[in-house]
């Protein structure tokens, strides 16, 4: 896969068959595809083993977040899938995420390994509700420092906190930031968006999208919508 495809596509269905059609709709030359927990707690990881299989870079987006013990295990269990990268919460603390990272070390294919710092859906006040006081910006400019100091590989932010996490823990220190939208795209669940331009604008490595492009009646014509919409450095509002 050429370096330039800097989208992850969002497989986010409820059955495999689903998920494997849409699969066969993308060009894996333009983009990477995540698999998530409804996905994955359906199909399993047969699943991610018949992507990867079939030449896709595939994000298994499972946010392990428990003992350190515990995700060391699942880490490598993940590994082992061939996909191209894992996360785990950066929430889980520092002897949790060295312990994820000591686990793929061992195995002869390492993917690549990030961590969530605050989810997308999360505003400021509902953070407030969890005992957060400083706000969205602020926690995910921590977590992410933690993150860079357990010798982790990046982190999943908000688009809106690339420039500052670039700025504490470097230029090769990756962000993929969820919550990517054109303007005229609905918001869904997602609080924290931004359009294309300006994710890549702002220094983003990996964009993630995935109804607009899954519920676009042409997805494969909606990726190239949005692979030259990424050549373009004149629209980066928000």
């Amino acid at each position: 896969m050429k370096d330039s495809a800097k989208l992850i596509v969002a497989l986010d269905f409820a059955a495999e068959a689903d998920a494997l059609a849409m699969a066969n709709q993308l060009d894996r030359s333009l983009c990477k595809v995540k698999v998530g927990k409804e996905l994955f707690t359906a199909a399993g990881p047969s699943l991610v083993r018949r992507l990867v299989d079939t030449g896709f870079d595939v994000f298994l987006d499972l946010k392990f977040h428990d003992i350190p013990n515990t995700v060391a295990g699942a880490c490598r269990a993940a590994a082992k899938l061939g996909v191209w990268m894992i996360n785990v919460h950066a929430g889980g603390g520092r002897d949790m995420m060295l312990a994820a990272r000591e686990a793929i070390e061992a195995g002869a294919s390492r993917p690549l390994l990030i961590a969530v710092t605050v989810l997308t859906s999360l505003s400021d006040q509902a953070l407030q509700e969890v005992g957060v006081a400083a706000g969205a910006a602020a926690q995910a400019d921590r977590l992410a420092r933690l993150t860079h100091a357990s010798g982790l590989d990046g982190v999943v932010c908000s688009v809106h906190e690339v420039a500052g996490i670039k700025q504490a823990c470097g230029a090769a220190f990756l962000t993929v930031t969820p919550g990517i939208r054109f303007a005229e795209d609905a918001k869904g669940d997602q609080v924290r968006v931004a359009t294309p331009q300006f994710a890549r604008a702002q220094g983003a490595d990996y964009l993630v999208m995935g109804r607009p492009i899954t519920q676009a009646p042409n997805p494969r014509q909606r990726l190239l919508e949005v692979e030259r919409a990424l050549q373009q450095e004149k629209d980066v509002r928000p």
